[in-house]
């Protein structure tokens, strides 16, 4: 029987970190209530990251890596309608994370992060930027199986596609409304038919 290891306590930071950040907020954790939460020494703690900031970029990069993936899996799934994929990919959004701050974890921490943390703004921008385009994919496909009917842009579309669940993610959590965002793309699916 093989031994269960117990998580280092780099990823014990992180875990704790990360639903700090998404729960309470970026800037109102501080390092003293990430040592509280996770009982690993501050000293430890900054063995393995110089700075809060740069605990949230290794977090940022984390999540990006971790939704990408999961992304990628369902887009690749070409079986199902183009709407059930883009609706499956919303619905990744709320499922991995439903009590965070602003409905969608990398809008609460990009509005989150200082105009000085380039690093993680620009990693989250990527991962809209490729969510959009991810997007747009599946829209060509959609009309080449002509499933969608659109005299729109693709590109345009998919950008107002991946607004509309960012915006209706937000909206969900701010109106405590879980039917919001089901309800926002039954009505994406009909306009798009």
């Amino acid at each position: 029987m093989k031994k269960k290891t117990a998580p280092s306590n780099r990823t014990i930071v992180m875990q704790v970190a990360a639903s700090l950040f998404l729960e309470k907020g970026y800037q109102t954790t501080s390092m003293d209530e990430i040592v509280a939460v996770s009982k690993v020494s501050k000293t430890n703690i900054y063995y393995h990251f110089k700075s809060k900031e740069e605990l949230l970029a290794a977090i940022a990069d984390q999540m990006i890596d971790r939704y990408s993936g999961m992304i990628d899996e369902i887009a690749a799934h070409n079986e199902l309608p183009v709407m059930e994929r883009i609706g499956r990919l919303a619905a990744l959004l709320t499922e991995q994370t439903p009590n965070i701050l602003g409905g969608c974890p990398f809008l609460t921490l990009y509005v989150q992060t200082s105009h000085e943390s380039d690093d993680v703004r620009n990693a989250i921008r990527a991962f809209f930027d490729k969510q959009t385009k991810t997007m747009e994919t599946l829209l060509q496909e959609g009309v080449d199986r002509k499933e969608i009917h659109t005299s729109l842009p693709l590109p345009q579309l998919a950008a107002l596609i991946v607004s509309t669940i960012e915006g209706s993610l937000f909206l969900q959590h701010a109106q405590q409304d879980p039917s919001l965002l089901s309800t926002t793309l039954h009505t994406l699916a009909a306009m798009l038919k």
